[in-house]
């Protein structure tokens, strides 16, 4: 039986179109998605299927995962044709899917790494090579084109696949578990559509299994062991291919962006991976009540522990999804949403080790921690989790695709001395599909049905089928403004609540039915004490219950104060400073705004901040502007001082190599 989760409304159903994410959209779905294909082919990840396929000769280019890029483009591609339909991009998307289809093996397995280097060897070192990882973005890839299009041949690809893998693993014990988690998703999303049992089953069982490997350290020792061997195999071919290829031209892909590393950062890796804790193999998802390890691993478990709880009702595995979350926001977040505070685990540090400098946040944590929220938003219905992805969404996420939507950050820092530039692509290119699909689909993120019940989660211009004979025409200012129209178009009268999120950010919320009297939110309550300052848990719901008519207007009025985010003491380097924060937004200063500036040494006048649009600037925003003093005038009172600017985190990096800072020191001065 179906636990009582809520009912999400399909994306095709909501469109976002106009304001602030309308316009990203378009340049997700008119630029981001060719900029991506262009690159998926200079870097040789498609002619890989073709090698496959027997249908040219060459090396294969890419890291042994390289397949799930095609696959996540493919899923991207597909979700931004429901509401931006495209000629070329269909073209391209059927040329792909045939390409997979010649390419995959006639019982269904299709990983180009073995297919090519190590055929009729299958599943070796799954903590590390990740096929399962792969088949699982291939399986998704096929259930978004059939969501899209109602068409079965991707589909069909993914059902082979998902056979394989049922037929090879059901059964299987706890060393039959994968080191990426992403199947345990594709399987779930795959029985959603299709009602098969086996593939709701062996996601199950990926995930009961999941920390039940006795004596894990010797058996990553030997699959790191048979990894390296296997590159030397892989190089040895790739040195003999060049010098019989004099001519060929591999391409080249920019260097991935520098992270500074603490000094103990191979010694804590190895001992994270050897305990299992680096792919959250170190207990059963029961116990797992701490986030630890690789960061886009964790929140893609538990997005899938979340998601089998709604399909099965398992309240056994809802304790550990609410503690871990709350200790990721109390300890082990940034204050802008991102997780993951060691370059070298691309993942959770210990509690309260959070140095700006060091922050990894990678683009991609940020977007399973969408996922992740949404989920449990469903499940409990409580503001907080809504309240958390927005935040995250706007200043964890945003920040990863440029305003250009062809220039990418891959990790996230929040104090960047110049080390950190947005690229066109990168090695292991996994954020901008990644990016590029969540966008396409995040409509329906932003309602719920539970019964008669319908929750506005976020306040995204967008027009939504949301219920038989309901429409909602939703009209927003944010993140600039803090105005919002919400109109119900109805086939006829009808009674229901309505449920309007109040966010943790807002001084307050009121709104008014078609022009009468203000209806007052409560005032938000007191939430626990966060190691960044943020508290979603101050967020909540204002009930509207009454009898609605055809072409009523809600008109809410959402105040966007400026405030400051006070740091734990505890936390390196910036413990004890300030974020600054307008409404959803987290501020920066940028040393492109700041010449002559030492943006690391920065004194705010607190009474100073002021709101100031500038319609021209990064595509229309609103700046902060305050006066301070820096450097040795910060801390002697001398007279480095002046005027700075704030922007919006989310777009630093959008005009050439900068520096950028995000913490500041505060006081009012007299």
């Amino acid at each position: 039986m179906a636990a009582p989760c809520r009912e999400e409304i399909p994306a095709r159903n909501v469109r976002i179109s106009g304001g602030f994410w309308g316009e990203r959209l378009e340049t997700n779905a008119r630029r981001a998605i060719f900029h991506q294909w262009d690159q998926l082919e200079a870097s040789g990840c498609i002619d890989n299927f073709r090698i496959a396929a027997g249908e040219l000769e060459g090396l294969r280019e890419g890291w042994f995962f390289a397949d799930s890029d095609a696959a996540k483009w493919l899923d991207a591609a597909a979700r931004i044709s429901v509401h931006h339909p495209d000629a070329r991009l269909t073209a391209l998307m059927d040329g792909l899917i045939a390409l997979l289809a010649r390419a995959q093996a006639p019982d269904g397995y299709l990983f180009t790494y073995n297919q090519i280097h190590f055929p009729g060897t299958r599943w070796a070192n799954l903590q590390i090579e990740h096929e399962l990882y792969c088949h699982g973005h291939l399986i998704e890839a096929g259930v978004s084109h059939f969501e899209a299009t109602g068409r079965t041949g991707m589909l069909d690809v993914a059902r082979a696949a998902a056979d394989r893998i049922v037929a090879d693993f059901r059964g299987r014990g706890p060393a039959c578990t994968p080191g990426h988690e992403e199947i345990e998703i594709a399987l779930l999303r795959l029985h959603r559509v299709t009602g098969h049992a086996p593939y709701l089953e062996l996601a199950q069982q990926f995930i009961e299994q999941r920390g039940r490997t006795r004596f894990f350290a010797p058996a990553i020792l030997r699959q790191n062991r048979d990894v390296a061997e296997r590159k030397k195999i892989v190089a040895g071919r790739r040195q003999a291919y060049l010098a019989a290829h004099p001519d060929y031209d591999p391409g080249k892909i920019p260097p991935d962006n520098a992270a500074p590393q603490p000094r103990d950062a191979a010694l804590r890796w190895a001992a994270s991976a050897l305990a299992g804790k680096y792919f959250q193999q170190h207990a059963p998802v029961r116990r797992q009540t701490v986030p630890v390890g690789h960061a886009v691993r964790f929140g893609y478990l538990q997005t899938a522990v979340a998601m089998l709880y709604c399909l099965q009702g398992d309240a056994t595995l809802l304790p550990a999804l609410h503690a871990t979350w709350e200790r990721m926001v109390a300890r082990r977040m940034y204050v802008t949403g991102g997780t993951g505070s060691l370059p070298s685990l691309e993942g959770f540090g210990r509690d309260y080790e959070l140095d700006p400098e060091i922050a990894y946040a990678e683009t991609c944590a940020a977007l399973a921690g969408l996922a992740w929220n949404w989920q449990m938003a469903l499940i409990t219905g409580e503001a907080q989790y809504s309240d958390l992805l927005e935040w995250q969404l706007y200043n964890a996420a945003a920040t990863g695709m440029g305003l250009d939507g062809e220039s990418y950050l891959y990790n996230n820092p929040l104090a960047c001395r110049g080390m950190v530039t947005r690229q066109p692509w990168y090695a292991v290119p996994c954020c901008p599909s990644n990016l590029s699909r969540t966008w396409a689909e995040h409509g329906r993120r932003l309602y719920s049905l539970a019964g008669r019940d319908l929750s506005i989660h976020q306040y995204i211009t967008s027009q939504a089928e949301v219920g038989e004979g309901m429409r909602i025409e939703l009209v927003s200012g944010l993140p600039w403004d803090g105005h919002v129209s919400i109109r119900l178009r109805l086939a006829s009268a009808m009674r229901r609540t309505l449920h309007l999120r109040v966010p943790s950010w807002t001084g307050s919320l009121s709104a008014s039915l078609n022009g009468g009297a203000p209806i007052e939110a409560r005032p938000l309550p007191s939430g626990p004490d966060t190691a960044s300052g943020l508290a979603p848990h101050r967020s909540t719901w204002l009930a509207i219950e009454r009898e609605w008519h055809d072409g009523d207007v809600l008109a809410l009025e959402l105040t966007l104060p400026i405030r400051s985010l006070r740091q734990d003491p505890r936390l390196p380097r910036c413990g004890g400073m300030a974020a600054i924060a307008r409404g959803p937004l987290v501020y920066c200063l940028e040393s492109t705004d700041n010449p002559d500036v030492d943006i690391f040494d920065v004194e705010v006048d607190a009474s100073s901040l002021r709101p100031v649009p500038a319609p021209d600037l990064l595509g229309g925003v609103t700046l902060l502007q305050a006066e301070g003093r820096w450097g040795a005038g910060a801390t002697q009172g001398a007279d480095a001082r002046g005027t700075l600017t704030f922007i919006p985190y989310m777009l630093w990096a959008n005009r050439g190599p900068s520096q950028m800072n995000v913490f500041v020191r505060q006081r009012t001065w007299p």
